[in-house]
């Protein structure tokens, strides 16, 4: 854990099985300071010197019990990390014509779910059995999960330390409903700085209707202790279907419980065996939007930092 006061940030994965802790820990890390160097260099070093800076819940082996094995990622982690930005190619491949009927056949499942069955093909299946056994909470896993990232949250609340929690996919679920049984514990007061979700589902209908406080109205449907949110979707980002949160969740901000929810979309370019997958982590991280907002927030809570 980082020292009291030290700024904190935490990250959440999505679904399937991730890479060895330590190990996949140290392949976000490197894209994420990849991106961050390239902004700000005094805080990508001041992120890189303290250890405990950067935390991730692995909450995938507990959920599949199997890990996946990182040199599958290796080289394409390292081009990612080289490479600066999307190109024409990659441009031309999330905005292509194959991925906008795609993107509009699951719009279509998301508005009349009882067409997903005849919809999805296997990869989609697979990701929808996964995401069944969370929402139902199928032997008690949902709330493991969410107990995983709720200790960290609540160490770095009793360290007085100020948390940018990042939530890639269903990662941005799980946290969502953490902190929405935070807002209603004896932990009510604790408060997250920055929520920072990318390549969310929180957008589709389906999954609102399934959100812990789903079932609750006004300020009691959402979470009270998020100070800032800010989303970021790739374009052509399957999961990300409606990009755009700010539209769903804006009575956060008539209530007051948020002081601000941004969206923003931007090009990754991440590769795997020659693939363009928008939606990987690794890609997000390294993005120049992404950095762009953990330097401003880092350099508002480093009192090391100059600003």
């Amino acid at each position: 854990m980082s020292a009291d006061g030290q700024p904190l940030i935490i990250f959440v994965p999505g679904l399937l099985p991730k890479p060895e802790r330590e190990m996949h820990r140290e392949a976000l890390l490197r894209c994420l300071l990849a991106g961050v160097q390239r902004i700000d260099p005094d805080v990508a070093a001041a992120i890189e010197a303290q250890p405990a800076a950067f935390d991730i819940v692995s909450w995938t082996y507990d959920f599949y019990r199997t890990r996946q094995d990182f040199e599958d990622d290796r080289a394409a982690v390292e081009a990612v990390i080289e490479k600066s930005e999307a190109d024409e190619r990659d441009i031309a491949e999330a905005t292509s014509w194959k991925r906008r009927l795609t993107r509009w056949i699951y719009k279509l499942g998301d508005r009349v779910p009882f067409l997903i069955p005849h919809l999805a093909n296997e990869r989609m299946e697979l990701h929808l059995r996964d995401l069944t056994r969370y929402l139902n909470d199928v032997n008690g896993i949902a709330s493991h999960t969410r107990r995983m990232l709720k200790a960290p949250l609540l160490a770095a609340a009793a360290g007085e330390n100020p948390v940018l929690l990042i939530a890639h996919s269903m990662g941005s679920v799980i946290a969502y409903d953490s902190l929405w049984e935070l807002s209603r514990s004896s932990y009510a007061d604790m408060r997250l700085d920055l929520l920072l979700t990318m390549g969310s589902p929180l957008g589709q209908s389906y999954m609102q209707d399934r959100l812990k406080g789903a079932d609750e109205t006004g300020a009691g449907s959402y979470p009270s202790n998020i100070r800032h949110w800010r989303n970021l979707a790739a374009v052509g980002d399957l999961t990300a279907l409606d990009p755009t949160l700010a539209n769903d969740f804006g009575e956060m901000l008539e209530l007051g419980l948020v002081e601000s929810l941004e969206d923003e979309l931007l090009l990754t370019h991440f590769r795997l065996n020659g693939q363009l997958n928008v939606h990987a982590e690794y890609g997000y991280l390294v993005n120049e939007k992404t950095a762009r907002t953990i330097v401003e927030w880092w350099r508002g809570h480093d009192v090391s930092l100059s600003r």
